[in-house]
């Protein structure tokens, strides 16, 4: 083949000139990539070992010595693995073999996030998240204590409705008392009837009057209650100490909040309502004639419809307290650190960034490497070794074919010996004035 057909175009020079700049550079890179990659696998390891000692309960030397162990196989697979993609991925040049190792590293990285990124965000916002769940919970125990509290002030307010029921009954009985509602004067069994729903009426208004100061009370309580629990949601030192207090106090407030269910007066009214109308004891009719028993009975049927529609409006309101939404139940649960980024991951979404980028960063190396390697090949394009040679390395070549032939020269038989090179002779040197 003609010389001049391998002879390189000046685009494929230039190309070469520029893969030649960028191996210079890998080169230079590659002195210090390892030790990125040590120093990042190092730190994940820190970080997975306080996520892990989060974890355990112990804290006794077995404890220490497997949070150890398990941080450190995580820092020597995370150095191990980008360790083997950083140096083959960049090299194959298939498109199987690339699509393989890419699944490779997707495979790897979803094992790395799932040994140690999250005990690193553990690590990193563990305290916060599980401060978080304690300002929930005190968000969550607050719209209970508000919700019994908003059912017990509505039953109390069941007592004017039971006022009006028990002053119309009075006014009937002082209107039976002059004559004016079924023409008797006097208290007689019309009278008796009022007087004994009045009563009983007025018992339960004064049921209703005494548990105000309770509901009261148990609201001022809950409060207080909630008011600790909020600082100690944001008061410093560990957060595991603060969720022990938290902890009874969240214990008190739920019994606050079953107290305030308790004392919803709304029940005993809808039975008082029910029982208002069925159980009238009639009394014994005490008219003179039978002219004056027949108006006592017919006004005694009035007063029961009477009765029975007072009764059927009492239990309206009554009902409509006692359909109001109850208030969700409510348990503080305890929670780990890691458990706590889990569920608020939402909220530490900077935390969670920083866990898995600490982790997956020499990804983005990866693919610096293998695209760089794309562009020296492409640079390199149909140049031949002869065409990358420098003038040291062309030096050492003319050197090593030297002695090749040397040998060579030394290993066939009956070859001629060159002498070996005659050494100077001492020969003293004349004195001044000598011939």
């Amino acid at each position: 083949m003609d010389s001049s057909e391998n002879r390189l175009s000046r685009a494929e020079t230039q190309g070469l000139r520029y893969a030649q700049e960028l191996e210079a550079h890998l080169g230079w890179l590659d002195g210090f990539t390892s030790a990125a990659l040590a120093v990042l696998a190092v730190a994940s390891g820190i970080y997975t070992y306080l996520g892990v000692s989060s974890l355990l309960d112990d804290n006794g030397a077995l404890s220490f010595f497997a949070a150890m162990a398990y941080s450190i196989a995580v820092s020597v697979g995370i150095f191990v693995f980008w360790s083997y993609l950083m140096r083959l991925l960049p090299a194959v040049r298939t498109t199987g073999a690339r699509i393989g190792l890419i699944l490779s590293m997707a495979l790897g990285s979803g094992a790395i996030i799932a040994m140690s990124s999250w005990l690193n965000a553990a690590a990193l916002a563990g305290a916060a998240a599980v401060e978080q769940h304690l300002a929930r919970t005190v968000q969550e125990y607050q719209a209970s204590l508000e919700q019994s509290h908003t059912i017990a002030v509505s039953a109390q307010g069941l007592e004017r409705d039971v006022a009006r029921v028990r002053q119309s009954f009075e006014d009937l009985s002082e209107q039976e008392a002059t004559g004016n509602l079924s023409g008797l004067a006097g208290r007689g069994a019309v009278f008796r009837v009022l007087r004994q729903k009045s009563e009983e009426m007025r018992g339960l208004e004064t049921q209703i009057a005494s548990q105000a100061p309770l509901v009261q009370a148990a609201f001022a309580e809950g409060n207080a209650i909630l008011s600790r629990m909020r600082s100690l949601t944001v008061e410093p030192g560990p957060v595991e100490a603060r969720s022990v207090l938290f902890s009874e106090e969240a214990v008190r407030l739920a019994g606050i909040i079953t107290t305030l269910r308790q004392l919803s007066v709304a029940p005993l009214v809808a039975r008082a309502a029910q029982d208002l109308s069925a159980s009238v004891v009639l009394p014994e009719l005490d008219g003179r004639t039978a002219d004056n028993r027949s108006e006592q009975s017919a006004t005694i049927a009035s007063v029961l419809t009477v009765l029975a529609q007072r009764a059927d409006t009492l239990r309206v309101a009554a009902e409509a307290v006692i359909a109001m939404p109850a208030p969700a139940d409510t348990t503080y649960t305890p929670i780990s650190a890691a458990d706590a980024v889990i569920r608020y991951a939402g909220n530490f979404v900077p935390s969670w960034a920083g866990a898995i980028a600490i982790d997956l960063l020499p990804m983005v190396l990866v693919f610096i490497v293998a695209i760089t390697q794309a562009a020296i090949r492409q640079g390199r394009g149909r140049a031949g070794v002869e065409d990358t040679l420098t003038m040291s390395e062309f030096r050492a070549a003319l050197s090593t074919v030297r002695d090749v032939e040397l040998a060579l020269q030394r290993a066939e038989p009956g070859a001629a010996r060159e002498p070996p090179p005659a050494k100077p002779k001492f020969q003293p040197l004349k004195a001044a004035g000598d011939d």
